[in-house]
């Protein structure tokens, strides 16, 4: 993973004091839930283009608990880079990765076509920065949220069945792993 930027605490620090001053207009809004709000209203403003619009409705319940959690509980951020996405977007990055890569089988150590990706299901997750992608590999399991890939330590999927084989990356399935 990645190394921590010197300006990462700063906002670690800045974000949590912002949703510690929001917590009681958030108590005031939605009683019983206040930490929760708190936080999404926190995270808002660290990542004002973040969307969570889109995601499976139990794989967006499970990623609010885990930021919230994160955040509140051990001081770490966690936003979201990327969560759903149309089948035609998704198309659009996979042509992308074969233009630039040469060929649909290097594509695929990155990108997967619109039919194998979780993205275009609302079940996965590409997160930042590295601090909180560590949060959630060490704790997202409590919210079935794993991380399912060794070269992409951004990307978790929703998985309520349970952990998922880590696969060394998006293009190899579990059966290929089976056979190998």
């Amino acid at each position: 993973m990645h190394e921590e930027r010197r300006r990462d605490p700063v906002y670690r620090t800045i974000t949590r004091m912002t949703a510690f001053a929001l917590a009681p207009v958030a108590c005031l809004v939605t009683p019983g839930r206040a930490r929760q709000t708190a936080c999404r209203w926190a995270l808002s403003l660290r990542f004002p283009a973040e969307t969570l619009d889109g995601l499976h409705p139990d794989a967006r319940v499970a990623f609010e608990a885990a930021r919230t959690r994160a955040l509140w509980w051990h001081g770490e951020l966690i936003g979201l880079t990327s969560g759903y996405r149309t089948a035609a977007r998704q198309a659009v990055l996979y042509a992308e990765e074969i233009h630039r890569s040469g060929s649909a089988e290097a594509a695929r150590r990155w990108v997967l076509p619109p039919h194998e990706s979780r993205h275009v299901a609302g079940t996965a997750m590409d997160v930042r920065p590295t601090e909180g992608a560590r949060w959630l590999e060490e704790h997202g399991a409590r919210h079935d949220l794993y991380r399912v890939y060794d070269n992409e330590w951004w990307h978790f999927e929703y998985r309520p069945e349970g952990r998922p084989r880590r696969l060394p990356h998006p293009g190899v399935s579990g059966a290929a792993m089976d056979q190998a």
